[in-house]
């Protein structure tokens, strides 16, 4: 009995690394995320505009190249709690538990993007490549939590993953008027994923879940937008990102027994709608956006549960809402200062709380401060600090696929509970250089 509950503990930390692979960057580049990401119809900088609405790069009419580097830490804290059994497999009315925190460190977040825009000509064209997504646990080997006790005293010791989701994109706008644009973004994506353990791989009844090495797909997809400016200050765009469609990552797993299997898994991007609004008026620029992130028609999001061979069948999202908020000050000579608020709702609900942890991408609000310099006409210096909060930790039962039937639909454990919160900080430095002639 404690070999088949504690074996269900695999399935956690990976699953919520998964989980991880569906959140959406608020952000890109370092002005676009010291606005709180609203930039659908408030186009800033060329990174905001090609990341959120291709039909705004109509609004840039020189070459123009920019690079940005972030520097991401995240603090996430996990708690478990685990009814005791005898060894005849019957709870004690004890209760075991304890917190781990992720020690893991500094993750890197570049953007690169450029513009090809001029005077008068009805056509801009545009290229960059984003890390859009990305993330990593390390959660070391602990005596005090019962998920991370060694596996000698039957827990399941140091937990780590590891995902990087790159994308590239080209992107084409076309002027239909002096007020009205519309853009298209064809999108290419590369990801990596690498867990221990992996859930989606089918257990060995004497090695548990397996640890895989990094695995690699493809995936793509597009984006639509469109794009108003009045010419008195106020502006309106809105776009469509599609789902970005991916092949199987192919998973080569090696058991605790020293074993080897191999598994597919599959895992799109989610399509994303954006609405925004804008308004300038003298020194200042107003941005708010509204988007809506569809994880319950994506692949790997859509079904959650176990299967029949109890692996994971999907971590089972909802959609989530985000609103993006920022504001602008420019009465200060070359030195713009901007600032930017975000809020997200959470995708995971209660019951599937066990299926998602850590859920590190759970962040509820998040605020920005950042600034420019401009040099000279040329060279300009982007800066930002960003922190996030999860809110209220999200909490539910831990779940057995041995108990499925006795605590439908998933297998709740009596007594139980797991709970993940976190917070994020990041800097962010970026350059822009303007091809003048």
């Amino acid at each position: 009995m404690k070999r088949l509950f504690l074996n269900s503990f695999f399935l956690i930390f990976a699953t919520a690394a998964l989980a991880q692979s569906g959140h959406i960057m608020q952000g890109v580049g370092a002005v676009n995320m010291s606005m709180g990401g609203a930039a659908t119809a408030q186009p800033l900088d060329i990174s905001g505009a090609l990341q959120w609405n291709p039909a705004s790069i109509s609004t840039f009419d020189d070459k123009i190249i920019k690079f940005d580097m972030g520097l991401f830490f995240s603090s996430p804290q996990l708690y478990s709690t685990v009814p005791e059994f005898d060894g005849e497999g019957q709870p004690t009315g004890n209760f075991f538990s304890g917190t781990t925190e992720d020690d893991r460190g500094v993750s890197p977040m570049p953007a690169l993007a450029m513009v090809w825009g001029k005077e008068g000509s009805k056509h801009t064209f545009g290229a960059s490549a984003f890390g859009i997504s990305g993330f990593g646990v390390t959660f070391p080997e602990s005596t005090s939590n019962p998920i991370n006790m060694p596996q000698s005293m039957g827990g399941f010791g140091a937990i780590e993953s590891d995902y990087i989701l790159l994308q590239i994109g080209f992107t084409y706008a076309y002027e239909i008027s002096e007020r009205f644009s519309v853009g298209i973004e064809p999108t290419m994506n590369y990801a990596t994923l690498e867990l221990m353990p992996n859930p989606t791989a089918n257990p060995s009844q004497t090695a548990g879940y397996p640890s895989t090495d990094k695995a690699t797909a493809l995936g793509f997809g597009a984006q639509f937008g469109v794009f108003y400016d009045s010419g008195k200050g106020f502006k309106a765009g809105a776009s469509y990102k599609t789902t970005q469609s991916f092949g199987d990552f192919e998973f080569d797993n090696t058991y605790l027994d020293g074993s080897t299997g191999t598994n597919d898994f599959n895992m799109d991007y989610p399509a994303i709608y954006s609405l925004g609004l804008g308004y300038s008026l003298g020194n200042v620029d107003l941005a708010l956006d509204y988007r809506m992130v569809d994880y319950e028609n994506t692949d790997g999001f859509s079904t959650t549960g176990w299967t029949e061979t109890a692996s994971v069948a999907g971590f089972g999202w909802e959609n989530i809402s985000i609103i993006s908020a920022g504001i602008q000050y420019k009465g200060i000579d070359r030195f713009p200062i901007r600032l930017g608020y975000t809020y997200s709702s959470n995708p995971i609900n209660d019951e599937v709380t066990f299926f998602n942890i850590p859920a590190t991408a759970v962040i509820k609000n998040a605020y920005q401060v950042g600034f420019s310099y401009e040099i000279n006409d040329n060279f300009s210096l982007d800066a930002v600090y960003h922190h996030g909060a999860s809110g209220d930790a999200t909490s539910g039962p831990l779940l057995n696929p041995m108990f499925v039937q006795a605590y439908p639909p998933y297998g709740a454990i009596p007594g139980s509970e797991v709970s993940y919160d976190m917070t994020t900080d990041m800097i962010m430095f970026g350059v822009a250089y303007t091809f003048k002639k």
